[in-house]
């Protein structure tokens, strides 16, 4: 029933911007047809994400409001005809004309309520759809809360097992700070807590991780990029990122009095850098970029997690790995990002498993995602060191990224994302596996000793 004669209350609390264009970006360019169509897949994918039931009466409220936004629309266009017919009448001095010209008052009277009820109608539904996550890849796990195992690297299931419960006496921290490579306590009196300095064969490590990790990745056939590490908030919206996770903590460092933020990963700008964009029919997909920035993320340390180490901080230097390509290509194209991830791992001798990642640990655009865990002696647990997502379309509608693909139909494309090198957590992983105590060094992997003057390991200062 079209009640057009004044603004529901819900329409003030869920009112933004996602219906609108602005100086950056178009406004989300969202499929609304495929929320009605595929309504029961975006209410399994909140579940299965175990995301607050709130989005399922955002689906519900989609369904059925997109024909109430279409009758409203006739309803409109059938009042703006009969005003265009009842003009021509007056032009023809029909012998009604007083009639003719209070039908004309009344149809002006009509119009404007219901124009304004359609427009806030529209931006409701535009909020409520931005809001929705993507659906769920038909290959990623049926639990929401366990992983699935694929395989282990540079270990066994048998050696695995017997990781729990082994000798965790020395962490990266306490091995680190007696080889000198960083320092928390004067980090923490001059930034606080959770944040560090590299010193020596410390930074000397983070910056043959980097080199190395840019080498792979360019003989994988990614072009390099230094991104800025400060976007503006709409950008980081729509890719998805949130200002606080499901917990209410708050995740991103947000610019006081401007409308800009901290980046938490270079998937951001990566991302952002083709926004808007309409990509020829003779592109050649996939688009793959590598970019090294710092990366910075609020919630280190958050909830007492984490806080000891390099483990969980608030700035550090990461390189992404970042595809543009076909829908048709996404599933292939994360496979292959997973390969080089493998490969890195593997040349660096980490010991580690791969998983597929139940739904529950999916952001918002991820469909699918991979992540790489090494066991780090020092937690007593595994550890996070890359993950890859699909993200389909989720990213590309938002930033209004697009191709002209047969007969000149213009579609959106998938992006994926990847890490390459998440320098501080492959650092705990190296130095924890790699602390030789008997000769009291810690190894350095082949790979990197043509990045770290020649030497093979690293030794105690004086």
């Amino acid at each position: 029933m079209l009640c057009p004669t004044r603004t529901p209350r819900s329409f003030l609390r869920f009112a933004s911007t996602a219906a609108k264009n602005s100086s950056t970006l178009l406004r989300a360019q969202l499929d609304l047809n495929a929320i009605v169509v595929q309504s029961d897949a975006y209410k399994e994918s909140i579940n299965r994400r175990q995301l607050p039931r709130s989005l399922i009466a955002d689906v519900d409220f989609i369904v059925e409001n997109r024909p109430v936004q279409s009758q409203t629309y006739t309803k409109i266009n059938a009042l703006k005809r009969e005003r265009t017919e009842l003009a021509e009448k007056i032009q023809k001095k029909d012998p009604n004309l007083d009639n003719v010209k209070l039908r004309l008052s009344e149809i002006k009277s009509e119009i404007k309520p219901l124009e304004k009820y359609v427009k806030d109608l529209q931006e409701e539904i535009y909020s409520r759809a931005e809001a929705l996550p993507n659906l769920i890849d038909s290959t990623a796990p049926e639990s929401a809360t366990e992983e699935e195992l694929v395989q282990y690297i540079n270990t066994s299931a048998q050696e695995a097992d017997n990781f729990v419960g082994s000798d965790s006496s020395k962490d990266h921290k306490t091995i680190g700070e007696q080889f000198g490579l960083f320092d928390f306590t004067i980090a923490s009196r001059i930034s606080g807590p959770s944040w560090y300095y590299l010193l020596g064969d410390g930074a000397l490590l983070e910056q043959a991780l980097v080199q190395y990790a840019l080498s792979k990745a360019r003989q994988h056939g990614y072009k390099m990029v230094i991104p800025p590490s400060i976007v503006k908030s709409e950008i980081i919206q729509a890719c998805g990122f949130k200002p606080n996770d499901q917990n209410n903590e708050k995740q991103i460092y947000q610019i006081e009095n401007e409308p800009r933020s901290l980046t938490g990963t270079a998937e951001i700008p990566l991302g952002a850098l083709h926004s808007s964009t309409i990509f020829p029919s003779s592109t050649k997909f996939p688009i793959k970029y590598s970019g090294v920035s710092r990366s910075y993320r609020a919630e280190a340390g958050a909830s007492g997690k984490d806080t000891k180490g390099l483990y969980r901080v608030h700035e550090f230097t990461k390189v992404e790995l970042f595809h543009f390509t076909n829908l048709e290509k996404a599933a292939d194209e994360l496979e292959g990002i997973k390969r080089l991830q493998l490969e890195i791992i593997e040349d660096l001798g980490i010991k580690a498993r791969l998983l597929n990642m139940p739904t529950s640990d999916l952001g918002s655009p991820a469909m699918k995602k991979y992540d790489i865990e090494a066991w780090m002696p020092g937690r007593g647990s595994w550890g996070e060191l890359t993950s890859c997502s699909n993200c389909g379309d989720y990213q590309s509608r938002r930033l209004g990224i697009r191709f002209n693909g047969k007969d000149d139909k213009v579609s959106h494309l998938a992006t994926l994302n990847g890490t390459c090198m998440a320098v501080p957590r492959v650092i705990v992983a190296l130095i924890e596996q790699n602390y030789d105590r008997e000769n009291d060094i810690i190894r350095i992997p082949k790979v990197l000793v043509p990045y770290m003057d020649g030497k093979d390991s690293i030794t105690k200062t004086e």
